[in-house]
């Protein structure tokens, strides 16, 4: 079954092809293709656009975090990334964008309910980022990051809460760098009720103070003590 007409899911990701062929195929299922052909029709699933997406949405996302974040060392800005490229991710998009009423699908993805299937949605989602990139190559544009970024918006706002929940094993991976080095934390006080304590807590590395952080809870206290100790490495501005 074709799916819905995808003059208007060219608007809603902002992006006019040149070649909407393209579009189309990275919309194409394998039981849409497999069907056709006992029909004697020839198409060209989404995979092959699926597999050069993926490549493609990993280039730019790691552009994007390496121009942007020019403080992180490289397992952090690994951790990001993989927190941002990732089914989970990649699904939530295809939902936003509804996706699963575009795709065409063969009677048997139709019976397999795949238009809700979230791996499928990914995958798809993937290929439309092949398809942008192969049309921005014949008229040697860029603008296939912008797509990209564009679509990952909401997931790159929540950078900054990503990242605070990195600060603690930033630090581990900068200490286990050197294996003689010990990291310990210990709360060295707290105060107020039972119900509304403050902790402060430091980061020891070989029993030396290294940073220190105050907060509501311990792991949070933690995490600022953390980044505090990442500031004096020279490691977060």
């Amino acid at each position: 079954m074709i799916g819905r007409d995808i003059i208007e899911l060219q608007n809603l990701i902002e992006y006019k092809f040149s070649d909407i062929s393209l579009l189309e195929t990275a919309l194409t299922h394998t039981s849409y293709v497999n069907e056709q052909k006992s029909h004697g029709n020839t198409y060209s699933s989404n995979e092959r656009l699926e597999f050069l997406g993926d490549a493609v949405l990993q280039i730019v996302i790691s552009e994007y975090l390496f121009e942007n974040n020019k403080a992180l060392p490289e397992g952090a800005l690994t951790k990001i990334r993989q927190r941002l490229v990732c089914e989970k991710t990649l699904s939530k998009i295809g939902q936003k964008l509804s996706l699963g009423e575009y795709i065409n699908l063969g009677k048997d993805g139709e019976k397999a309910e795949c238009r809700k299937n979230l791996k499928l949605l990914a995958d798809v989602v993937e290929a439309i980022f092949g398809a942008v990139y192969m049309d921005c190559l014949t008229t040697q544009s860029a603008e296939y990051k912008r797509v990209i970024i564009s679509l990952f918006d909401i997931e790159i706002l929540n950078f900054a809460s990503m990242q605070k929940c990195d600060y603690k094993t930033m630090l581990k991976q900068l200490v286990e760098k050197d294996g003689s080095a010990d990291l310990e934390y210990r709360i060295i006080s707290e105060c107020g009720p039972e119900h509304d304590k403050t902790f402060t807590v430091a980061a020891y590395v070989n029993n030396n103070i290294v940073g220190k952080g105050t907060a509501n809870s311990k792991k949070e206290a933690e995490m600022a003590a953390a980044r505090e100790a990442l500031t004096l490495f020279g490691v977060q501005g």
